[in-house]
């Protein structure tokens, strides 16, 4: 991403970059999101609860719409007091590209 910027805008540091990513997220602008063994990610897509498919292979993500029902898609089967706003879903396994045949 600084390298795109940078082609857009001259000299922009990496901290600044991530400084900016950093303070979207805190500002609900962008959805930081790390799959296990992932870079982390920004992505627009902030309106709303919804899930992540992720290859084995390739690291391909796909955005898809929550499991099952409303927001946050699951019930804990304890919530401890919690009041639960938000639920994260990751779905793990192969892009029709890196699929086994």
């Amino acid at each position: 991403m600084a390298e795109h910027l940078r082609g857009r805008l001259g000299t922009v540091a990496t901290q600044t970059v991530y400084d900016v990513l950093r303070v979207c997220s805190e500002k609900g602008l962008l959805r930081r999101i790390e799959p296990a063994g992932s870079a982390v990610r920004y992505e627009a897509r902030v309106a709303d609860n919804h899930h992540h498919l992720v290859c084995r292979t390739c690291a391909k993500i796909v955005d898809i719409d929550c499991a099952v029902g409303t927001a946050p898609c699951l019930t804990a089967d304890d919530d401890h007091g919690f009041v639960i706003d938000e639920a994260e879903v990751t779905f793990w396994g192969y892009c029709p590209d890196c699929a086994p045949h």
